[in-house]
């Protein structure tokens, strides 16, 4: 009896630490993901939450807490009323049967790079630079149409952008317009593994010069003897950033005018010689050039006040409860 008695009572333990861990767990997921806000019957979770402060900040919403308790607050609370004014967005979009479809946002970017002279890497490598992949970027390109659509359907009045308002905005803006200076590079490149060939490199590189110098174009010699990069397209590898060139390169290109080809520059694995195909210099593009890009900077700059003077007015007949 003695033992049955002990069997129920190690059962009745063994229940008891399951309770208390399944009660744990359930108290973490609470933690973890909770309603923190409704806004008529959509809700806002703690997990929405902080995966957008995350992307705002950078840093985990605890460890911003930690360091700085009031700038956390701040921040916590701009992304809860961005989360609420999405919402309420979403809902009238919905309503409306508002549709932006793939096609429409891929032209959207097509245009945004051809105003901006960016090709698909130019773009990607910006957009890595704030932090966002190309996929966030095209929900932003599409959450900015569907929000365009809508301001066009709520808002009666037509937005009139002046010739003066453009105007303005490229001379006070001048810094967003220009172009960096480049350089165009073709190369001839003979490379050495060894002793050998090391003195073989010598006699072919003062032979590829002889040649230079007696008047032989570069690009036929690229073909004839390079073995780096470009060398099937005459020895061309490219525009340049002169801040981002190799300084060995950018050294012995410093002085150099359209034309002109670098002495031998050595490497452990073989031989360079540069020649300096164009310079482009450092400009700001023409008015014309960005004058449709600059509407639609400002064309968006209106729809955004106007979006959010129509959100406030909104949100103050919504029902909206914060659950902190």
């Amino acid at each position: 009896m003695s033992r049955v008695k002990g069997i129920s009572a190690f059962f009745v333990f063994l229940f008891l630490i399951g309770a208390i861990v399944v009660s744990h767990r359930l108290a973490y997921a609470e933690i973890c993901d909770r309603i923190v806000a409704m806004v008529e019957d959509d809700l806002v979770t703690l997990y929405e939450l902080n995966k957008r402060i995350r992307q705002l900040t950078g840093m985990d919403p605890r460890e911003l807490e930690r360091k700085d308790r009031q700038k956390f607050l701040r921040t916590r609370q701009q992304v809860l009323d961005y989360l609420i004014d999405e919402k309420i967005t979403q809902r009238k979009i919905k309503e409306l049967g508002i549709e932006v479809t793939d096609k429409e946002v891929d032209e959207a970017i097509e245009k945004i790079k051809r105003d901006n002279h960016l090709t698909q890497e130019d773009l990607i490598g910006a957009l890595k630079a704030q932090g966002m992949t190309y996929l966030e970027y095209r929900k932003k390109v599409k959450t900015d149409l569907e929000r365009m659509q809508l301001i066009n359907y709520e808002v009666k009045s037509k937005i009139i952008i002046k010739d003066k308002q453009v105007k303005n905005y490229y001379k006070e803006h001048q810094d967003q317009f220009k172009v960096k200076g480049s350089l165009r590079l073709a190369m001839i490149f003979l490379p050495s593994d060894s002793t050998a060939s090391k003195m073989h490199i010598e006699k072919t590189v003062q032979t590829i010069y002889d040649k230079l110098y007696s008047g032989e174009d570069f690009a036929t010699l690229a073909k004839q003897y390079s073995k780096g990069p470009g060398a099937s397209a005459g020895g061309d590898i490219g525009e340049f950033d002169p801040n981002q060139l190799d300084p060995k390169i950018k050294k012995a290109i410093q002085d150099l005018e359209e034309g002109q080809v670098t002495q031998p520059i050595y490497r452990p694995n073989g031989v360079q010689i540069i020649k300096v195909v164009k310079r482009y210099k450092g400009s700001v593009r023409p008015f014309e050039e960005v004058r449709e890009a600059i509407y639609d900077i400002l064309y968006r700059q209106e729809v955004n006040k106007r979006y959010y003077a129509w959100i406030k007015d909104l949100r103050s007949k919504a029902y909206i409860k914060i659950c902190f």
